[in-house]
């Protein structure tokens, strides 16, 4: 197969797009597709300053060496959740993303979560008795607290995650199947900021999760390979399967889900509040935005950690 744009060897082929790409060419493509995306989606401008989140993985690593290519002021923050279940996990994703860093010279930040709160996250689960055995509702609530304050308290524009087309279509799924309205609203490539919550972007939702894998190898980015270990057996790798089962049938499935969502969300099918955000109360302990008064949903989960 032959590539589109210069005629040589092909490496990457995008039944979806129907569209083959050299190396070379792909390595352009997916950086330019990335600014499309931005500017379609008004993300963020040029002049403002973005915290990527990174775990070390493919998509994070992919979007943070993309930002750096397209010229943004982007640097990294990466959060050690002490999820070292067998493999070493949390150890291996934070030696990767600081690899990363060091060999482009750029910023990272890490927050070691055990060793500033004292725990580490399948512990508070435990603690907490959160989960179910599966700490991943604590790593959530965790996540989602320590990425606003560090935006917030360094004075960033905005935070961007990297999450691609597959995570947002199995999140699309799973919300549809319940029709989970509350959780219809809030699923969009930019979620604004405001009372203190930092505006949240996701760059890569358009692009497939081979395409990613294909971008960093391309690249030579080395990333870790294993999936969290709490997540196996979750219900978005099962979703994500059936999605997976749909594309190979019809390809392109996946993106006409998701782009339909988004095409419908902005006609008002959803009777989107966005003009009026509901109003935030501040939490007494930390200072953070919640929805309702008195303690957050992350003090009042580390409050029980304590002991009489």
């Amino acid at each position: 197969m032959k590539c589109r744009t210069c005629g040589g060897k092909a490496v990457v082929n995008m039944r979806q797009h129907k569209l083959a790409l050299c190396k070379e060419h792909y390595l352009d493509w997916v950086p330019a597709q990335t600014a499309r995306f931005i500017k379609k989606y008004r993300m963020f401008a040029p002049q403002e300053r973005v915290l990527v989140a990174v775990s070390g993985g493919k998509d994070s690593l992919s979007l943070w060496d993309i930002l750096h290519r397209l010229g943004y002021q982007a640097d990294g923050l990466y959060l050690g959740l002490g999820i070292d279940e067998g493999v070493g996990y949390s150890a291996e994703s934070r030696r990767l993303t600081e690899q990363f860093a060091a060999q482009r010279g750029l910023t990272l930040h890490v927050v070691d979560f055990p060793q500033t709160y004292g725990q580490n996250i399948p512990n508070l689960a435990a603690l907490t008795h959160r989960g179910q055995g599966r700490p991943c509702s604590v790593c959530g609530v965790a996540k989602r607290h320590e990425m606003n304050r560090i935006a917030r308290d360094m004075g960033y524009d905005v935070l961007a995650t990297g999450h691609n087309l597959d995570d947002e279509a199995a999140v699309l799924f799973a919300n549809t199947l319940a029709w989970s309205q509350d959780y219809l609203l809030r699923q969009a490539p930019v979620l604004p900021g405001h009372d203190g919550l930092a505006r949240k972007v996701k760059p890569l939702c358009r692009f497939y999760e081979k395409e990613m894998a294909a971008y960093a190898l391309l690249s030579g980015i080395e990333y870790i390979y294993e999936e969290c270990p709490f997540s196996v057996g979750s219900t978005s790798i099962y979703y994500k399967e059936l999605l997976n089962q749909l594309e190979n049938t019809r390809p392109g499935a996946k993106l006409s889900f998701y782009l339909r969502f988004l095409e419908a969300r902005e006609s008002g099918m959803f009777n989107l509040p966005e003009d009026s955000p509901p109003p935030l109360f501040r939490c007494p302990t930390c200072g953070q935005p919640t929805q309702y008064e008195g303690k957050c949903s992350f003090c009042r989960m580390m409050e029980k950690t304590e002991t009489p």
